[in-house]
């Protein structure tokens, strides 16, 4: 008797331990719903007036799918790129056609076919340059062209039968600016000068200097000529810059 109860509680027990197993194993076995957070939007709403919304992919068919639909779908969803725009390069202003030389500037003389005259010539104090077999030619007073000219009557009077010649400004005469400056002197000429830059060149004004107009005196043919003017005007080879002191 006591044999066959030990029996029965040992079969109780098994049957109990097999079903816990069977119950563990189905809990462990079984998938119940998952929850997930979803973001909150109101931080999105109040800092941009509207809650944040995930840009919709761009789907672009594609038979051969893998990593090439992929790669597709990307550039797809890659903005198009502008378009570029590339100013032209601008031209250099050339000093007007019209400038009357004088002693200072320093011109290229080219003659076609003759290495022996082509060469670069100073208009002395005198106003003329010196060439070989023609000797000095006046230059002061003339423009470019006029100074060619001349150059090619006095070479076809016995010397070359047609020459083909060309002037043009290799230097301008240097511009003079003094008074209430930091370095007043002697510099070089560049076309397109204004008061200004000419100011500039000499290093600005000084603690002293009156800022708002100059006086800038011009030579040519007709003579001298003194100007009160402002800064932007214009400059021209050999004109003579005066800064004055202002009185208070």
């Amino acid at each position: 008797m006591p044999v066959a109860r030990a029996f029965r509680w040992s079969i109780l027990a098994a049957s109990l331990t097999a079903s816990a197993a069977l119950a563990l194993g189905g809990c462990m076995q079984t998938t119940g719903p998952v929850a997930y957070v979803q973001p909150r939007a109101d931080l999105d709403t109040m800092a941009y007036g509207q809650p944040y919304s995930a840009p919709q992919p761009v789907v672009v068919a594609n038979s051969g799918g893998g990593a090439i639909a992929a790669l597709s779908n990307s550039f797809a969803a890659s903005p198009v790129p502008m378009p570029v725009g590339y100013a032209a390069p601008m031209a250099p202003v050339r000093y007007d056609a019209s400038y009357h030389l004088d002693a200072g500037d320093k011109l290229r003389v080219v003659v076609y076919g003759q290495e022996g005259l082509t060469n670069s010539y100073a208009i002395d104090a005198g106003g003329s340059i010196t060439m070989p077999l023609i000797g000095a030619v006046p230059a002061r007073g003339r423009t470019t062209a006029g100074l060619a000219g001349e150059i090619a009557a006095r070479l076809r009077n016995g010397y070359i039968r047609e020459p083909s010649v060309a002037v043009e400004i290799d230097t301008y005469r240097p511009f003079f600016i003094l008074g209430e400056v930091s370095a007043p002197g002697q510099y070089p000429y560049v076309p397109n000068m204004t008061v200004e830059s000419a100011v500039a060149i000499a290093g600005g004004f000084s603690p002293r200097a009156k800022r708002d107009v100059v006086t800038v005196t011009h030579t040519d043919a007709g003579g001298a000529m003194r100007a009160v003017v402002p800064l932007g005007t214009p400059l021209a080879p050999g004109d003579t810059v005066f800064v004055g002191e202002r009185w208070f």
